[in-house]
């Protein structure tokens, strides 16, 4: 599943959004040069290698088993004490590794804990498109499985991100889920179009031509990893997304945007599908518990 936008509300002075307004032109990026373009590919060609690898090899299934003893073990009692937990990616430890031509590669990895949940039930919710816009509301505006067969489906998101200025995207997605055992699934889906819309939801809505577009999303990959254990299922999402780069002059304002909204985004959608979770098998999970209770 893809990874959605979060909506986080900011209050600048209106002096700010005068310039915004004014400098809205220079905003506009269009889509990518081939050159950006290749450059996340390769990028994407890497990731994916090694993810591939270390689920046949099923090594290093969650990043906490990574590391030293001391700090693995404290980093699991954080995640069962539902605490969300996230990080820019081993390959790249800080933004600055990112920074190609014409262009900014976020790469950020969460992780999550679903108490009372089994992996079965995990995958069932999570292939139920059609209610991403209840389950991630209000940064999921419409969602709607478009098709399925087998373990592959193709996902329609209408996703809204306020942060300084709001941006409406129609977003579509390819998404592959891989059954290990019975303890162990993982999911990759990669974004196919992205659409920024204009006068969203009114009857002016349009979409935004190429030259009109202002590059806060091009390209949108996550990789997924559920493991049942300890009395739930670790959920561990491997985020990574192309936007524009930060335009010159103009830092001040779309940075912010640019550079925080990957890494919130991610948090956001493992927080909220850990609620989600457990809101929907809460109940049954209590019931259970009753029957076998003396």
């Amino acid at each position: 599943m893809p990874s959605p936008l979060i909506q986080k509300r900011t209050r600048i002075p209106l002096i700010l959004l005068a310039s915004l307004s004014l400098a809205s032109p220079l905003l506009f990026a269009e889509t990518p040069s081939p050159e950006t373009t290749k450059s996340f590919s390769t990028y994407i060609e890497v990731a994916e290698a090694r993810n591939n690898e270390e689920l046949l090899a099923r090594r290093n299934f969650l990043w906490p088993d990574t590391l030293p003893e001391r700090e693995r073990e404290s980093t699991y009692r954080l995640l069962k004490r539902q605490q969300t937990i996230i990080r820019h990616s081993a390959s790249c430890p800080s933004r600055d590794c990112n920074n190609i031509r014409g262009g900014l590669i976020h790469d950020w990895t969460a992780i999550t804990f679903v108490p009372g949940v089994t992996l079965q039930q995990t995958l069932s919710a999570l292939q139920d498109y059609d209610r991403d816009s209840d389950y991630y509301r209000p940064t999921v505006l419409r969602s709607k499985l478009l098709s399925r067969e087998g373990n592959s489906f193709r996902v329609f998101l209408r996703l809204k991100e306020t942060h300084v200025f709001t941006v409406v995207l129609d977003t579509e997605y390819e998404i592959q889920y891989l059954v290990i055992d019975s303890t162990h699934a993982a999911s990759v889906s990669h974004s196919t179009r992205i659409t920024e819309i204009e006068n969203a939801g009114i009857p002016q809505e349009r979409a935004t031509a190429p030259k009109d577009n202002h590059g806060f999303l091009w390209r949108l990959n996550s990789y997924w990893r559920f493991h049942q254990a300890d009395g739930g299922v670790y959920i561990q999402c491997n985020a990574i997304s192309l936007t524009r780069d930060v335009p010159s002059g103009l830092g001040r304002l779309v940075a912010p945007f640019i550079e925080n909204v990957p890494r919130e985004s991610l948090d956001f959608t493992l927080v909220a599908t850990r609620e989600a979770l457990l809101k929907k098998f809460a109940t049954q999970h209590q019931i259970d518990a009753e029957r076998k209770s003396p």
